[in-house]
């Protein structure tokens, strides 16, 4: 079934066309980019668009917020904490990356 407003949506972009609204568009006559996940590409580009980044990247900043912390800290038990939580932070990483994929 069409959506109940086809005609008027082609009728718009037939009016564009011949004023010439899709005239001198960047990227005009080139193909269109390489896609890995052609199903998910609008809605990867409007993540990324809005600053959107992958699970696996924020776990990857808060492991580094980790090592700082564990390079910044004497106190042995807290370090042993730290540690252990770089380990579980490493493993959800994983987990994300693979998801990501």
């Amino acid at each position: 079934m069409d959506h109940p407003l086809i005609d008027l949506i082609n009728q718009k972009i037939a009016e564009a066309e011949r004023d010439g609204a899709f005239d001198n568009l960047p990227g005009a006559g080139k193909p269109l980019p390489e896609e890995d996940d052609p199903e998910n590409a609008l809605l990867n580009r409007v993540i990324k668009e809005n600053g959107g980044v992958p699970e696996f990247v924020i776990l990857s900043r808060e492991l580094e917020k980790l090592r700082e912390e564990l390079r910044e800290t004497g106190d042995r038990t807290r370090r042993t904490e730290i540690m252990k939580e770089m380990s579980m932070m490493d493993a959800k990483i994983d987990l994300a990356r693979k998801a990501h994929r």
